[in-house]
């Protein structure tokens, strides 16, 4: 993949699928901005232009120092909370939404105009969860916020086509990152979350990374619009 000259900003690279991401695109000739709350070590060592930032928090004047323009945008951060229904406050499946979604839309909103002037097309690339799109027990919060993602991702997709600002989402299933720890913290757990796909196997976070460094890059130059599906094939397959 040639990413000679462009400027690629990734939200929540610090840990799991987006440090991985960050990982894969600092081998290409790419200009690499990340934002996070906290620069983790390894992320520190692939020397990318770091900004300190809660996606929880509204932008203001965080992204001003920027390049002009920007020809790829990516949002990692998510959230897991699988309890019962009856369980879950109402508080939580605002926190859900939070993360996933109007976070996600504060950092398009401040990006939108750099990736605009990007020539060709430039790259928004969201998240979502193979629950979104199949009923799984216990995921009522993270399923209704990451079905959002895929209604906005659609959305933007239609809106900014014209511009040449194209818009898709992956949709992992269980990947192995700090994230998912909990539901992965013994060699049982994990044993047992890949017997549940078909390719007998978790996810780990560089299939993601490859699916989101494609959607990034010119190679997927007519792709808009999409949910990808990166889940081992759960979300399909019995």
């Amino acid at each position: 993949m040639d990413f000679t000259d462009k400027n690629i900003l990734l939200i929540g690279a610090s840990s799991g699928i987006g440090l991985a991401t960050a990982k894969l695109l600092s081998t290409l000739k790419v200009s690499l901005f990340t934002a996070s709350r906290h620069l983790s070590p390894e992320l520190a060592a692939l020397g990318t232009t770091h900004i300190a930032y809660d996606a929880t928090q509204a932008v203001g004047t965080t992204f001003d120092a920027l390049p002009d323009v920007l020809h790829g945008v990516a949002y990692f951060p998510g959230s897991i909370k699988l309890r019962p229904f009856e369980r879950i406050p109402t508080e939580d499946f605002q926190t859900d939404f939070d993360i996933n979604v109007l976070g996600a839309v504060r950092v398009i909103q401040a990006t939108i105009k750099r990736l605009k002037k990007a020539e060709g097309t430039a790259s928004i690339v969201l998240f979502s969860t193979v629950a979104a799109d199949t009923g799984m027990s216990f995921h009522t919060s993270i399923a209704t916020a990451k079905a959002a993602v895929e209604g906005l991702t659609r959305a933007l997709a239609a809106e900014y086509a014209a511009s040449g600002v194209r818009v898709n989402c992956i949709a992992p299933s269980l990947t192995n990152t700090p994230l998912a720890a909990a539901l992965l913290n013994s060699p049982e757990k994990v044993e047992a979350g890949g017997k549940r796909h078909p390719l007998q196997r978790i996810g780990q976070p560089e299939d993601l990374a490859y699916t989101a460094s494609f959607l990034l890059s010119d190679h997927s130059a007519f792709v808009t619009g999409q949910v990808l599906a990166v889940d081992g094939g759960m979300g399909k397959l019995k």
